[in-house]
């Protein structure tokens, strides 16, 4: 199928549009060209699912294992391919050792083998970004098996390797894969005693603007903890040979953050540092209101289904979700543990206990806990999916909000699990109001760090 080959100016020139006025013309002639497009990448993608399944590691039948990880000549793997046959470790079946010069090295099992449930289909970028990373290991004298296949649970990580007594299974991950399955080979590593450790490719990676970058539901499934739990998401460009942490995550929205991005060198970056990196934002009090403004417009003009229960709420209790106070939708470090808005959850904890309550009395993290699980069972509160953090406890976001309105005066923690109202968060009646109402609270903020 010749798809690849189609000339610009005999689509132009086609039949289809030879009888349509110019704008009319142009128009589909964009269309068509998008539709083209989207068969091409069909067809590439029906082309790597049906193509070889690639390896770096592979055994002769003699027994001796030859890793494609190490820096081989091309003249000694010419030598090795004359005299030895090649089986894969795992089916044992025969594979070819490739040495063309447009790919690297690799081994690729013939069309049709029974080990394609064990291999995905691999990118060039990912062959190369897991062999820099068994390299970057090896530097570092840390003991690494690439593609190291555990038949007791039937996985096979691109790196197994041993570090300060504990076992990691290194996934260097370039194309996206069911949430699902992320998942279960997570939960499978580490029911068996595995440290997982995703990487993802950099080039997933977007950023929005300065400081501000879009992370959807699949990023956060690579993110991490470091010991003293600060959260960041690995990243590495095999191009050019450094690794890219977002680091400092403070999520805005479902989708986009305020993040720092840090680039690091491979062969200046340790195993120690990979695991406990240094992070620092200085979040501007002015940019965060900024975009949790235009964030509440663009999902109040086009709600999702969780919106419009929100805003049906809201209306219910004759509240304008443009006329909320300043107070709500704060910028809290756990909030990426929450899928759902910061604005959104910090405005239910206001209806369904703040609110209520007046000058004096208290409140006890029992009542407000017991409230915030109400709204999650009843999903108008999402948490987001972190396979690898083998425990986080989300209420903590809302102790750090709560923290927040001590700073600003509204609360007064009384004992370590009560506080005790000093003031009423007022609600705006009018846009004037309201922007009095921020212009004053934004000269609060900027005299202390929330």
């Amino acid at each position: 199928m010749a798809i690849g080959y189609w000339n610009l100016q005999q689509d132009y020139f086609h039949p289809c549009f030879k009888n349509m006025k110019c704008k009319t013309r142009r128009f589909n002639l964009r269309v068509f060209l998008s539709l083209k497009g989207i068969i091409v990448e069909f067809v590439e993608l029906v082309k790597q699912k049906g193509g070889d399944i690639h390896l770096l590691s592979a055994r002769t039948k003699t027994g001796k294992n030859i890793c494609l990880g190490y820096e081989y000549k091309k003249e000694t793997l010419l030598y090795l391919r004359s005299k030895e046959e090649f089986l894969c470790p795992i089916c044992e079946e025969t594979v070819l050792l490739k040495l063309g010069d447009s790919r690297i090295f690799h081994f690729a099992h013939k069309q049709g083998g029974s080990c394609r449930d064990f291999y995905e289909s691999e990118s060039v970028s990912h062959m190369e970004g897991k062999r820099q990373l068994y390299q970057w290991l090896n530097r570092q004298k840390i003991p690494s098996v690439l593609e190291y296949y555990d038949r007791e649970i039937q996985q096979r990580p691109d790196i197994m390797f041993m570090y300060n007594g504990k076992k990691y299974a290194l996934e260097y991950q370039c194309s996206t894969i069911p949430e699902s399955v992320f998942i279960k080979r997570t939960k499978t590593y580490l029911e068996n005693e595995y440290n997982p450790l995703w990487i993802l490719s950099s080039n997933h990676i977007q950023q929005k603007k300065k400081k501000i970058i879009q992370l959807s539901n699949f990023h956060y499934l690579f993110l991490r903890s470091t010991s003293s739990g600060t959260f960041y998401i690995p990243t590495y460009c095999p191009d050019k040979r450094r690794f890219h942490f977002v680091e400092s995550i403070i999520s805005y929205s479902i989708k986009n953050a305020f993040a720092q991005q840090t680039l690091y060198q491979a062969n200046e970056m340790k195993f120690k540092s990979f695991l406990e990196p240094k992070m620092s934002l200085q979040l501007n009090p002015l940019s965060w209101n900024s975009e949790i403004e235009k964030s509440t417009l663009n999902w109040s003009l086009h709600p999702g289904h969780k919106q419009k229960l929100f805003l049906h709420e809201l209306y219910n209790r004759n509240m304008n979700p443009f006329l909320l106070p300043p107070e709500i939708g704060l910028p809290v470090t756990h909030s990426l543990l929450i899928q759902t808005s910061p604005l959104i959850w910090q405005t239910y904890l206001f209806l369904d206990v703040l609110a209520n309550k007046n000058p004096y009395d208290l409140i006890t993290l029992q009542e407000i806990n017991g409230q915030f699980k109400k709204r999650i069972s009843r999903n108008d509160i999402i948490l987001r999916n972190l396979p690898q953090l083998k425990s986080f406890n989300p209420f903590l976001a809302v102790i750090e909000y709560l923290q927040h309105l001590e700073k600003l005066k509204i609360l007064n923690q009384k004992g370590s699990t009560t506080f005790q109202v000093l003031r009423k968060i007022i609600i705006p009646k009018s846009n004037r109001e309201r922007e009095e109402a921020k212009n004053n609270f934004l000269q609060k903020l900027l005299s202390f760090t929330l």
